[in-house]
């Protein structure tokens, strides 16, 4: 089994102790969010093939990351830099500052091991395409041999999304719109192309109808990748996690709406307000990310 750790929240940044917790205690119970029954996940060495860990923000995950590494576990940091202003992106870190994190993370344990994500790309008049294409291209150089992979996607319009950003555009005097399907082919194909030129692949998560030249589909949690690092392979099985998805098989440990970085366009969180109240209310000695009777307080 691949354990995702996890696209519904950030666990890296602001769950690292809790963390390393459940690594101790060999087990994780995980909320189904869609009113099922909770479930106990894991983490012994003869159960987990692999970690993946998505983050904006690596650095207080540090001993974390050395726990898994002296269990010889193999793992991979998606790690999302983007550049964004803070009217999107009220509290990830300045991008050189990622930058930094991400080549230390190289330093330590090894090319491979982290993949960095441009996603979602989010179309407004403080970020247009062109906007897109100057601060990618400046990423890339600044990654350059540090990462071979970078993974991006469009942003997924929910209602809550879209609720989301209206109200931050009111709030900080910005518009924004979602592009067609052409202008987003057109994008992609220019930002491949900054990519390749300093050694990096592009990859398109879950959007196959956006596929160009250039571009191919995306594995976030890939068993390839965890069974180079480890030096032989995963038995975990191909199998999406959603329609549409080129993921291997995975058991994600997070929680929506336990993320307070205030990405004003994140699909995982309905409003930074609870996330900030319920990461506070977060017990590191709980086998729950969120205690189980706070989680189903509404």
């Amino acid at each position: 089994m691949i354990v995702s750790a996890s696209y519904k929240t950030d666990i890296p940044a602001f769950y690292g102790a809790w963390f390393l917790a459940r690594l101790e205690a060999g087990y994780v119970r995980v909320v189904n969010p869609y009113g099922g029954a909770d479930q106990t996940v894991s983490l012994g060495r003869d159960a987990v093939d692999g970690f993946v860990f998505w983050t904006r923000n690596a650095g207080p995950f540090l001993p974390a990351l050395e726990t898994v590494a002296k269990r010889d576990d193999p793992f991979v940091v998606q790690y999302t830099i983007t550049g964004y202003p803070r009217a999107l992106d009220t509290g990830t870190l300045p991008w050189v500052r990622a930058v930094d994190d991400v080549r230390g993370l190289v330093r330590i344990f090894g090319n491979g091991r982290v993949v960095w994500r441009y996603d979602p790309i989010v179309v407004t008049s403080l970020t247009p395409t062109s906007w897109h294409e100057d601060t990618f291209a400046a990423l890339a150089r600044a990654l350059e041999g540090a990462v071979d992979e970078v993974v991006v996607s469009f942003a997924h319009v929910y209602r809550k999304t879209a609720r989301n950003m209206t109200a931050a555009a009111r709030a900080h005097g910005f518009d924004w719109r979602d592009p067609g399907v052409d202008e987003k082919r057109d994008l992609l194909a220019r930002l491949a192309g900054y990519a390749r030129r300093h050694g990096i692949a592009l990859t398109l998560c879950g959007q196959p109808e956006l596929l160009c030249p250039g571009v191919v589909e995306a594995s976030c949690i890939d068993a390839s990748r965890l069974a180079a690092i480890a030096g032989s392979p995963l038995r975990a099985a191909r199998k999406p996690h959603r329609p549409r998805c080129g993921c291997w098989a995975s058991k994600d440990i997070g929680d929506y709406d336990t993320c307070p970085h205030g990405c004003v366009y994140c699909y995982a969180v309905n409003s930074r307000a609870r996330a900030k109240q319920r990461h506070q209310r977060h017990d590191p000695r709980s086998p729950f990310l969120i205690p189980l009777h706070q989680t189903q307080a509404k």
